[in-house]
């Protein structure tokens, strides 16, 4: 997984954005919503921590362990009793300890090591815009292949996986939904406008579903990623910029990153999964990890409640229906491995290098059951050079992108994945949150043509379509001498492909 300092964080690399205000005829939207305000319950915050409590999922027990918690010195912030999961606030630095130890508590732990009001907001760094001549020329150039949409010609990925094929004889149907759990999405993108469930979207920040009108909007232009993520998804076949993998269905934004420090703390991911599963939803995508552990091991209490309550929210989400995909990650780790090093968690305050067994201290959600992994691979269906594996972990592989070694060509020569930015701007990304939506897109392909699939039936028909290129004879890519990555497997499952890589057309045939 790429370490960013905030936001973004399964995508690699600074955007270069295509404005392209000039060249195909529509203003930027005032999309961005303004940054929360703190609220007088956060003031009062000041100092405390965010805690799961996971119980008993009976409502005498809940109401019991709501009283523990008020005389343990804690505030309920919300209770999800369906799948017994408390969100509290407290200041008491013995708080865990305590609600451990009360009846009927499974697990518990504090989702964060900062207080609730310390994070300051970082960044990655300014976007690299094109000048509006460049951006014609592009858009130009793109536009040379017939019946496609005008930047489509840099969209190698779509050809990869034969989505521009499948969009002719199957674009998808509007009663399916993939709800992007990430950092908003700008519904008011002209790629996404067409597609956009709003009845589906929420902020989840707090562990509270705000469903006001844009409250799934991104906080600011710099919060990208899920409306990149969203456009790879379901971007319009509409005669303006690029298109999605599943062009026909509906598009919703759950946004869960924090507006102080860019992070997916584990109260927000658990309102995100309850609420796209309260709200039809057939496919959710996960192209994050859960802060602010890289890897949550069982062995410490604070992160077994974490791995407890997403796990207990994900699940709940499959029972009401929904496949749930994740991106494996970008550190080039090996998930089947005896050892990895982590030395970024803890993200929200100083990090602690530490080594962990992949197999006991679990990447959430990716890692959880019943969630597809999606690894990235590059224009040659090679593995991306970042991308994390890991026989008996990698479900599928999908275009993630890979500006380094696997250059397409394209008008652009850019390896990377083009997709929607806010305020109708487009850009490159790559990495394993580029890879787990189009992943998510066939999985909609294949919802669509059948509509009475489980998610157990999903996942396997979305194996079962896969192409899978088998374990490379070499993985030196830079061409040192040295692997850069084992791949332990043969043709029909391998660490580095899982089942083999997504295809659309496939999917649809």
């Amino acid at each position: 997984m790429a370490h960013l300092p905030s936001r973004r964080r399964l995508a690699l690399a600074v955007p270069v954005v295509l404005s392209l205000t000039a060249s195909l005829g529509f203003l930027p939207s005032a999309a961005t919503a303004a940054p929360r305000a703190e609220t007088v319950a956060e003031a009062a915050d000041a100092g405390s921590l965010a805690y799961v409590v996971n119980t008993k999922v009976d409502r005498r027990t809940i109401e019991s362990v709501k009283k523990a918690i008020a005389a343990a010195g804690g505030t309920v912030v919300t209770t999800y009793a369906k799948i017994g999961v408390i969100v509290a606030h407290s200041a008491n630095p013995d708080f865990g300890q305590q609600i451990r130890a009360v009846r009927g508590v499974q697990s518990a732990g504090a989702t964060r090591t900062a207080p609730l009001t310390a994070a300051g907001t970082t960044d990655e760094g300014a976007a690299e815009l094109l000048t509006d001549a460049q951006a014609v020329k592009v858009a130009k150039a793109s536009a040379a292949t017939p019946g496609s949409e005008p930047l489509e010609a840099d969209q190698w990925d779509l050809r990869a996986i034969g989505a521009d094929k499948a969009a002719k004889i199957n674009p998808g149907s509007s009663k399916v939904t993939v709800a992007v759990i990430d950092t908003g999405v700008d519904d008011t993108h002209p790629d996404l406008a067409p597609n956009f469930s709003a009845a589906q979207s929420a902020n989840c920040v707090g562990g509270v579903a705000d469903t006001s009108e844009g409250a799934w909007r991104p906080y600011t232009a710099e919060d990208y990623h899920g409306t990149h993520v969203a456009g790879e998804i379901a971007a319009a076949r509409n005669g303006i910029g690029v298109a999605g993998v599943a062009p026909g269905v509906k598009v919703a934004g759950i946004k869960v990153s924090d507006p102080k420090d860019g992070l997916f703390y584990p109260e927000n991911v658990v309102c995100a999964f309850v609420f796209a599963a309260d709200h039809g939803v057939e496919i959710t995508n996960n192209s994050y990890y859960v802060d602010p552990w890289l890897y949550n091991c069982m062995d410490d209490p604070d992160q077994k409640a974490i791995v407890d309550a997403v796990n207990r929210a994900q699940l709940y989400a499959q029972h009401k229906g929904i496949l749930n995909l994740a991106s494996a990650g970008n550190s080039n780790h090996d998930l089947d491995s005896d050892a990895i090093v982590d030395a970024t968690s803890p993200d929200d305050s100083t990090p602690v290098e530490r080594t962990i067994d992949p197999h006991e201290c679990f990447d959430v959600p990716t890692q959880l059951p019943g969630v597809v992994t999606v690894s990235a691979t590059g224009v040659q269906n090679l593995k991306s050079y970042y991308s994390t594996y890991g026989y008996g972990v990698v479900d599928i592989a999908a275009p993630g992108g890979d500006r380094r070694y696997q250059l397409p060509d394209t008008p652009s020569k850019d390896g990377r994945i083009l997709s929607t930015m806010p305020n109708g701007e487009y850009a490159f990304l790559q990495g394993t949150s580029m890879a787990s939506p189009h992943a998510a897109g066939v999985a909609a392909l294949l919802k669509s043509k059948y509509p009475f699939a489980t998610p157990g039936q999903l996942q396997a028909l979305l194996k079962a379509q896969a192409d899978n290129p088998g374990c490379p004879e070499s993985y030196d890519q830079n061409g040192d001498g040295t692997q850069d990555a084992t791949c332990v497997g043969g043709d029909r499952y391998n660490g580095f492909y899982g089942f083999g890589i997504v295809n659309a057309l496939k999917a649809v045939k």
